[in-house]
């Protein structure tokens, strides 16, 4: 006789992966948002991910907002197949995992977005570049207060700011 062995993966929750997902990556939206009205940071990945696929800011900002909910159910997957997997689902493995996504994205998919972003300007990129967003650059810390403002563009963060140095 054969026993029939569930794999973890169909003991996945979710329900919890659907609501906490959506949870999760509003909180961090709020988090960003904060940083930026705080002055912390400029780094707007909604309208970074918008750009790819209109130019128009107020659309791209809507276009990126979704294709970031849609990224952030993706990392919540994860997540929860790794739970799933493990056998465990502590506050403190969330928090080692939340760290592997920190630094998986600031310094792996964040950087990459370069190269395939048709409206950002790479680190090589001459004086005659006609990109309208600045490489965020390793751990985004082209869009943090301690390093230069590029020039005010119609779709940069600090558009609506006078242009500074």
């Amino acid at each position: 006789m054969w026993i029939k062995h569930r794999s973890p993966l169909h003991e996945m929750d979710w329900a919890g992966w659907a609501l906490f997902g959506l949870v999760a990556t509003a909180a961090l939206t709020v988090i960003m948002t904060a940083a930026q009205l705080g002055g912390l940071s400029r780094l707007d990945l909604p309208l970074i991910l918008g750009t790819l696929v209109t130019e128009d800011p107020d659309r791209a900002r809507v276009a990126g907002f979704v294709i970031y909910l849609v990224v952030g159910q993706g990392f919540a997957l994860g997540y929860t197949a790794t739970f799933a997997l493990l056998g465990i689902a502590t506050w403190w493995l969330g928090a080692l995992l939340g760290m592997l996504h920190v630094a998986v994205a600031l310094s792996v998919l964040v950087p990459l977005l370069v190269g395939i972003h048709p409206r950002m300007a790479s680190g090589r990129a001459g004086p005659g570049s006609t990109a309208v967003l600045e490489p965020p650059g390793l751990l985004g810390l082209n869009y943090g207060p301690q390093t230069r403002r590029w020039p005010s563009s119609p779709m940069s963060p600090t558009a609506s700011r006078s242009a500074c140095c």
